[in-house]
């Protein structure tokens, strides 16, 4: 009878999400990314030897919201690997690059108004040079290459490089569509993720948004965009240039 009653409650939950779903198209690509942020709060709240929890927590629990919604996400499309791979570590050197160009202009700070204070801080000052370091390098690359591109492009791609077109009909607009308002739109807000890379990020969600316009795959974007997080990780931790971090 248990066994029963928890296997009805489990199919009633799924109808549950799948109405939901097919009912919030919107939701379906927002809920990933706003858990991730919600998770990624916690580790400022963390002491330093537990980061490494709330970074797998943050990765996996931002993917399960994925895994939920998963019947309901638009194509996923090819990944175009050979091009994704240039693109990727392209994006990399602009990001890299670009911020140095940045520095040396005078505008390499905070993004103006933003609240608090930019800050390079190598991690090994809290958590040393040993096992600990390593696990908390190891999850935070992996997260970085794995649920932050999904739940990223869901949320920039898929869901608002359409809705600042069309916010209440966005999911009846092909993926890519072009809009200018929409293509530098995404660009800008993409500086509140990013206040202490703000000039940088409207470089790089620029070159984002073109390749999604000109080759509209979701598993494109991601690849891309987790090729160029772990290039610029592999960077940070080989030089040590925390500033990436």
């Amino acid at each position: 009878m248990a066994l029963g009653r928890s296997f009805f409650g489990t199919r009633l939950l799924a109808d549950r999400i799948d109405r939901l779903g097919t009912a919030r198209p919107d939701l379906v690509l927002m809920a990933p990314y706003i858990v991730y942020l919600l998770l990624l709060g916690i580790c400022g709240l963390m002491p330093p030897q537990w980061e490494w929890a709330a970074i797998a927590l943050r990765g996996v629990g931002s993917l399960a919201v994925v895994w939920v919604f998963r019947r309901h996400l638009p194509p996923m499309g090819r990944s175009y690997f050979p091009l994704a791979v240039v693109a990727g570590f392209g994006a990399a050197w602009l990001w890299y690059a670009g911020q140095y160009a940045f520095e040396a202009g005078g505008l390499g700070g905070r993004l103006p108004l933003y609240p608090g204070n930019k800050s390079i801080a190598d991690p090994r000052d809290s958590l040393g040079a040993g096992g600990l370091f390593w696990l908390t390098v190891v999850l935070r690359v992996g997260v970085a290459v794995t649920a932050v591109p999904v739940v990223e492009e869901l949320f920039w791609r898929a869901f608002l490089l359409r809705a600042l077109i069309d916010w209440n009909n966005f999911e009846r607009l092909p993926l890519g569509k072009f809009n200018w308002l929409s293509f530098v739109g995404t660009a800008a807000l993409s500086t509140l993720q990013h206040p202490d890379n703000w000039g940088v990020s409207i470089l790089c969600w620029l070159f984002y948004n073109a390749l999604f316009c000109w080759k509209p795959s979701l598993s494109f974007l991601m690849l891309v965009h987790a090729l160029t997080n772990l290039a610029l990780y592999f960077h940070v931790v080989r030089v040590g240039d925390w500033a990436f971090w």
